[in-house]
């Protein structure tokens, strides 16, 4: 299959994904939805990276899953603009503690992640 066609098509179901997660969450004072999809999304890239290390997961479905589907639903730039709107409503209790788990346990979830991923898959 087209890689192009393989990336669209898990990029819209991530964005549809991303959407209902932030529409369950959205009174939400702190923004609850990005982190969790950011620590999600972190959690299963390394899992998929884990797989395509052990040729569990072939290229065309690494495209499907990890550049479209998680590509999608992760989502790094929102986690940017809400963190200028958290300082722009002066909810400076809220920012540092929004920077430090996202930039300390998205990684942390990967790591976790590939190494579950890697135990899980066979060799």
């Amino acid at each position: 299959m087209n890689s192009y066609i393989l990336v669209a098509f898990g990029g819209a179901i991530g964005a549809v994904m991303r959407f209902g997660i932030s529409e369950l969450l959205e009174n939400e004072p702190f923004p609850q939805a990005t982190l969790l999809v950011n620590l999600i999304g972190s959690f299963f890239i390394g899992v998929c990276f884990a797989a395509t290390a052990h040729s569990s997961l072939g290229f065309e479905a690494s495209l499907f899953l990890v550049t479209g589907i998680l590509g999608a639903f992760t989502t790094m730039s929102a986690f940017s603009l809400e963190t200028i709107q958290l300082i722009e409503q002066n909810l400076w209790s809220s920012v540092l503690p929004y920077i430090l788990i996202t930039m300390l346990c998205c990684p942390l979830m990967a790591l976790i992640g590939l190494k579950l991923g890697g135990n899980f898959l066979p060799s």
